[in-house]
């Protein structure tokens, strides 16, 4: 089946493909362009691993609309998160005028994202969306609320 794709060594099998990922970008990026129509956009980007992601769906997205980022993490040195989340780089400006939309590439135990989600409230921003490209779904350590979801992939360690 995919014959013509050169899979790295530790890599089993390809659980979204890019074109389902291209097409995927595109539904939410018009999903979002109806519910925001009007309104003073600004997406916030977790650093690292949502840029590709954040610049696929702002040019999806049909509307005026600011980007900044944050980088938390909750992960340590390792690939299991340590349970302590700290605030790595905070966002530029205000955000008490803006509906914000924070853009994930993947959610996994909800520990960062609640974290996040907790931090940015207290900043009183007009909403306080979530779009994940993909959702883990597993048993999380904190519930999260995800407003727009590109993929549901099984609980484990993905690449791409």
């Amino acid at each position: 089946m995919y014959d013509d794709i050169d899979l790295h060594d530790d890599i089993s099998e390809i659980l979204v493909t890019e074109e389902e990922i291209r097409s995927k970008v595109v539904e939410l990026g018009e999903q979002i362009t109806r519910d925001y129509q009007g309104k003073n956009l600004l997406l916030l980007g977790t650093l690292k691993g949502a840029v590709p992601f954040i610049a696929d769906l702002a040019r999806a997205i049909h509307l005026p609309l600011e980007i900044d980022y944050m980088a938390i993490s909750s992960y340590g040195n390792s690939s299991h998160s340590s349970g302590v989340v700290r605030i790595l780089k905070d966002l530029e400006g205000p955000i008490d005028q803006k509906h914000v939309l924070i853009v994930e590439d993947i959610v996994d135990s909800g520990l960062t994202l609640h974290y996040q989600m907790e931090v940015l409230r207290q900043r009183r921003p007009l909403s306080l969306r979530v779009c994940a490209l993909l959702d883990k779904g597993r048993e999380r350590v904190k519930a999260v609320k995800l407003d727009y979801t590109g993929f549901h992939i099984p609980n484990r360690f993905v690449v791409g």
